[in-house]
Protein backbone atom coordinates (compact mmCIF):
# COMPACT_ATOMS: atom_id res chain seq x y z
CA UNK A 1 0.00 0.00 0.00
CA UNK A 2 3.13 2.57 0.65
CA UNK A 3 4.21 2.03 -2.44
CA UNK A 4 1.04 2.76 -4.55
CA UNK A 5 -0.05 5.82 -2.13
CA UNK A 6 4.14 7.26 -2.75
CA UNK A 7 3.52 6.55 -6.77
CA UNK A 8 0.06 8.37 -6.30
CA UNK A 9 1.38 11.27 -4.44
CA UNK A 10 4.23 11.88 -7.17
CA UNK A 11 1.44 11.51 -9.90
CA UNK A 12 -0.39 14.11 -8.31
CA UNK A 13 2.30 16.79 -7.35
CA UNK A 14 3.41 16.22 -10.99
CA UNK A 15 -0.18 16.74 -12.29
CA UNK A 16 -0.63 20.30 -9.86
CA UNK A 17 3.28 21.05 -11.05
CA UNK A 18 2.24 21.22 -15.05
CA UNK A 19 -1.32 22.96 -13.97
CA UNK A 20 -0.59 25.69 -11.86
CA UNK A 21 0.56 28.73 -14.05
CA UNK A 22 4.15 30.73 -12.60
CA UNK A 23 2.59 33.28 -12.55
CA UNK A 24 -0.93 34.79 -11.51
CA UNK A 25 -3.06 38.27 -10.55
CA UNK A 26 -5.23 37.66 -7.38
CA UNK A 27 -6.57 40.38 -6.32
CA UNK A 28 -3.66 42.94 -5.15
CA UNK A 29 -0.97 40.26 -4.94
CA UNK A 30 1.22 39.02 -8.26
CA UNK A 31 1.55 35.30 -7.04
CA UNK A 32 5.01 33.17 -8.66
CA UNK A 33 5.31 29.95 -8.80
CA UNK A 34 8.84 29.39 -7.41
CA UNK A 35 8.77 25.28 -7.37
CA UNK A 36 5.47 23.07 -6.92
CA UNK A 37 6.00 23.72 -3.33
CA UNK A 38 6.59 27.50 -2.63
CA UNK A 39 5.24 31.11 -4.19
CA UNK A 40 6.15 34.09 -4.25
CA UNK A 41 4.00 37.19 -3.36
CA UNK A 42 4.24 40.61 -4.46
CA UNK A 43 1.52 43.40 -3.30
CA UNK A 44 0.44 45.92 -5.80
CA UNK A 45 -1.15 49.43 -5.30
CA UNK A 46 -2.37 51.95 -7.57
CA UNK A 47 -3.46 49.46 -10.06
CA UNK A 48 -4.26 50.41 -13.74
CA UNK A 49 -5.49 47.86 -15.48
CA UNK A 50 -6.25 48.22 -19.75
CA UNK A 51 -7.52 45.04 -21.08
CA UNK A 52 -6.18 44.21 -25.00
CA UNK A 53 -8.32 42.67 -27.55
CA UNK A 54 -7.12 41.01 -30.60
CA UNK A 55 -8.63 38.06 -32.52
CA UNK A 56 -5.18 36.07 -32.02
CA UNK A 57 -5.54 36.35 -28.18
CA UNK A 58 -7.76 34.21 -25.00
CA UNK A 59 -7.17 37.36 -22.35
CA UNK A 60 -4.27 40.27 -22.67
CA UNK A 61 -3.93 43.21 -20.16
CA UNK A 62 -1.25 45.83 -19.56
CA UNK A 63 -0.99 46.62 -16.03
CA UNK A 64 0.58 49.80 -14.55
CA UNK A 65 1.43 50.06 -10.43
CA UNK A 66 3.97 51.91 -8.70
CA UNK A 67 7.27 51.51 -10.48
CA UNK A 68 6.03 48.10 -12.47
CA UNK A 69 4.82 47.64 -15.40
CA UNK A 70 3.09 44.62 -17.37
CA UNK A 71 1.99 42.90 -19.98
CA UNK A 72 0.05 39.26 -20.08
CA UNK A 73 -0.70 37.79 -23.37
CA UNK A 74 -2.48 34.71 -23.15
CA UNK A 75 -2.94 33.06 -27.10
CA UNK A 76 -5.11 30.81 -28.25
CA UNK A 77 -3.53 26.89 -28.80
CA UNK A 78 -3.76 27.42 -32.65
CA UNK A 79 -1.91 30.49 -32.73
CA UNK A 80 2.02 31.29 -32.91
CA UNK A 81 4.36 34.36 -32.19
CA UNK A 82 5.93 35.20 -35.60
CA UNK A 83 9.51 35.85 -33.90
CA UNK A 84 10.44 35.94 -30.50
CA UNK A 85 8.33 37.52 -28.22
CA UNK A 86 10.93 38.68 -25.61
CA UNK A 87 12.82 40.70 -28.72
CA UNK A 88 9.56 42.07 -29.69
CA UNK A 89 8.75 43.54 -26.39
CA UNK A 90 12.04 44.88 -25.92
CA UNK A 91 11.90 46.52 -29.42
CA UNK A 92 8.54 47.96 -28.84
CA UNK A 93 9.90 49.27 -25.68
CA UNK A 94 12.57 50.61 -27.09
CA UNK A 95 10.75 52.65 -29.79
CA UNK A 96 7.67 53.63 -26.88
CA UNK A 97 10.63 55.13 -25.28
CA UNK A 98 12.57 56.52 -27.81
CA UNK A 99 15.77 54.61 -26.55
CA UNK A 100 18.74 55.09 -28.09
CA UNK A 101 21.11 52.67 -26.47
CA UNK A 102 19.75 49.51 -24.68
CA UNK A 103 23.07 47.87 -23.17
CA UNK A 104 22.12 43.87 -21.19
CA UNK A 105 24.46 44.37 -18.23
CA UNK A 106 22.47 40.91 -16.61
CA UNK A 107 21.24 37.94 -17.51
CA UNK A 108 19.40 34.82 -15.43
CA UNK A 109 17.40 31.93 -16.01
CA UNK A 110 15.09 29.93 -14.01
CA UNK A 111 12.78 27.21 -14.92
CA UNK A 112 9.86 29.54 -16.87
CA UNK A 113 11.79 32.64 -15.99
CA UNK A 114 14.20 35.08 -17.77
CA UNK A 115 15.67 38.31 -15.74
CA UNK A 116 17.49 40.90 -17.61
CA UNK A 117 18.61 44.54 -16.45
CA UNK A 118 19.11 46.90 -19.12
CA UNK A 119 21.16 50.02 -18.93
CA UNK A 120 19.15 52.68 -20.48
CA UNK A 121 21.17 55.33 -22.78
CA UNK A 122 23.56 55.66 -19.91
CA UNK A 123 21.13 57.41 -17.99
CA UNK A 124 19.08 54.39 -15.70
CA UNK A 125 18.57 50.99 -15.63
CA UNK A 126 15.34 49.35 -16.40
CA UNK A 127 15.22 45.67 -14.58
CA UNK A 128 12.85 43.21 -17.08
CA UNK A 129 11.27 39.94 -16.19
CA UNK A 130 10.03 37.47 -19.07
CA UNK A 131 8.06 34.19 -17.89
CA UNK A 132 6.81 31.69 -20.45
CA UNK A 133 4.11 29.27 -19.93
CA UNK A 134 2.25 27.08 -22.65
CA UNK A 135 0.41 29.93 -24.48
CA UNK A 136 1.15 32.53 -22.14
CA UNK A 137 4.17 35.50 -21.96
CA UNK A 138 4.40 37.77 -19.36
CA UNK A 139 6.47 40.91 -19.32
CA UNK A 140 7.61 42.72 -16.16
CA UNK A 141 9.38 46.18 -16.28
CA UNK A 142 10.56 46.99 -12.78
CA UNK A 143 11.78 50.54 -12.79
CA UNK A 144 12.83 50.12 -8.84
CA UNK A 145 14.41 46.91 -8.97
CA UNK A 146 12.73 45.59 -5.67
CA UNK A 147 10.24 43.11 -7.29
CA UNK A 148 13.84 41.84 -9.71
CA UNK A 149 16.05 41.65 -6.69
CA UNK A 150 13.34 39.59 -4.28
CA UNK A 151 12.15 37.23 -7.04
CA UNK A 152 15.69 36.16 -8.39
CA UNK A 153 16.52 35.52 -4.47
CA UNK A 154 13.69 32.81 -4.26
CA UNK A 155 15.51 31.14 -7.01
CA UNK A 156 19.15 32.21 -5.93
CA UNK A 157 18.95 33.53 -2.09
CA UNK A 158 22.82 34.72 -2.50
CA UNK A 159 22.38 36.62 -5.38
CA UNK A 160 23.50 40.16 -5.18
CA UNK A 161 22.53 43.26 -7.04
CA UNK A 162 25.41 44.96 -7.89
CA UNK A 163 24.22 47.89 -10.18
CA UNK A 164 23.26 51.25 -9.39
CA UNK A 165 19.42 51.65 -8.21
CA UNK A 166 16.83 54.19 -9.61
CA UNK A 167 15.95 56.65 -7.17
CA UNK A 168 13.28 58.09 -9.07
CA UNK A 169 12.08 56.97 -12.53
CA UNK A 170 8.61 57.77 -14.16
CA UNK A 171 8.38 56.64 -17.27
CA UNK A 172 5.25 56.76 -20.40
CA UNK A 173 4.73 53.30 -20.05
CA UNK A 174 1.61 52.69 -21.93
CA UNK A 175 2.36 50.29 -24.91
CA UNK A 176 1.03 46.74 -25.81
CA UNK A 177 2.18 44.17 -28.14
CA UNK A 178 -1.44 42.96 -28.40
CA UNK A 179 -2.69 46.60 -29.32
CA UNK A 180 -0.19 46.80 -31.63
CA UNK A 181 -0.55 43.63 -33.53
CA UNK A 182 -2.78 44.83 -36.04
CA UNK A 183 0.18 47.59 -37.76
CA UNK A 184 2.66 45.05 -36.73
CA UNK A 185 1.89 41.28 -37.18
CA UNK A 186 3.21 39.70 -33.84
CA UNK A 187 0.75 36.53 -34.22
CA UNK A 188 0.09 34.20 -36.65
CA UNK A 189 -2.50 31.39 -37.12
CA UNK A 190 0.02 27.77 -36.50
CA UNK A 191 0.68 25.96 -39.87
CA UNK A 192 -1.53 22.98 -39.84
CA UNK A 193 0.42 21.04 -42.62
CA UNK A 194 2.01 17.59 -40.75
Amino acid sequence: MGFFSSFAKDIIKKITKLSRPSFSLIENELVFKIDSDNFYKHTLENIEIKTRHDSYVVDAYTLNSDNLYIEYIHLYNEVQWISSPLHDFVELMKSNLKIKKLEKIEELEFEHYSFYTYEVDEEYILNLIYIYEMDKDIFIIDMKSNLYINLIKNFKNNYVFKFQRNSELSLPLNFSLVKSNAMKNYFTLASSEG
